[in-house]
């Protein structure tokens, strides 16, 4: 049994990092709390873009606009949205591992990586793929810039006819306690018809210009949509980690502090008995 000394340092030293994961938790649950407010503003200006843009396309000449340009596929590439820090649960696991399943069907020699977060540029960049661009360290400055700045990278690839299609992997924030992993193809953009909703409409000047013009500001605010999930996701998955591990901290204190406990009991009473045989041994 360990002496009284350890297990009180060891006590200390789990009480010491339940205050870091419970201030870390505190910190997640503002951050995702701020991440949230953003994602719910943009999810329905994006969604009703996206409504327009489909009842368009089915009219509008696909050779109007390179985004639209639907290629024999040869070579595709893939925007993978991790986080730069761990200490999420599963949230970079579960992304990289669905990326790399299909990266690995395609063939990663005929795969060009586009890595959001360091987590991705780690795991590909250990394992040899091809990696385009990758951005870090932005995330606590995350503004509507970066997703501009990353979507003309993405799409400049995709015009300069260096993939045939571009997918995206990404963490979709449903609540706190549930993430779920999305695969979608941000380009050529390939929307299914509408059910006739919308006949009879007229659209100024016409349809053609109308497209040219909310194609590319579609395009931003997806990746601003991918941005946003992916850290009121992440920040989520932390906050629930480090609740887990605060809980678990406190059981362990609890063990602790009963071993502890036991420890001193027995030393009281290895002690007691080392008095009465010392008192018994003078008698005689």
């Amino acid at each position: 049994m360990a002496n009284l000394k350890d297990i009180r340092d060891r006590i200390k030293s789990v009480k010491s990092i339940q205050k870091v994961t419970k201030a870390m938790k505190m910190v997640a649950a503002a951050k995702m709390r701020r991440a949230q407010e953003h994602m719910e503003e943009a999810r329905p200006y994006a969604d009703r873009l996206s409504t327009v843009i489909n009842h368009l396309l089915p009219d509008v000449d696909r050779d109007l606009l390179e985004l639209l340009d639907v290629r024999e596929v040869n070579r595709v590439g893939y925007v993978v949205v991790t986080s730069d820090r761990g200490m999420a649960g599963s949230f970079n696991t579960n992304v990289l591992k669905i990326a790399q399943n299909e990266i690995d069907t395609i063939g990663k020699e005929n795969v060009d990586l586009f890595c959001i977060g360091k987590k991705a540029r780690d795991h590909f960049k250990r394992r040899g793929y091809t990696i385009i661009e990758n951005h870090t360290e932005f995330w606590n400055e995350l503004s509507y810039g970066h997703a501009i700045k990353i979507g003309e990278g993405v799409i400049s690839h995709f015009t300069n006819h260096h993939v045939d299609e571009i997918h995206v992997v990404y963490n979709e924030f449903v609540n706190v306690a549930r993430q779920n992993i999305q695969s979608e193809m941000l380009v050529p953009l390939t929307f299914e018809e509408e059910n006739g909703q919308y006949l009879g409409r007229l659209y100024e000047p016409n349809r053609e210009e109308i497209v040219k013009s909310l194609i590319p500001r579609h395009l931003n605010i997806q990746m601003w949509k991918y941005l946003l999930e992916s850290y009121a996701s992440e920040q989520a998955a932390r906050m629930l980690a480090m609740e887990n591990a605060t809980e678990n901290a406190q059981d362990m204190i609890k063990e602790l502090t009963l071993e502890f406990n036991k420890a001193r009991q027995a030393a009281i009473t290895t002690e007691m008995l080392e008095i009465v045989s010392g008192a018994e041994a003078l008698q005689t």
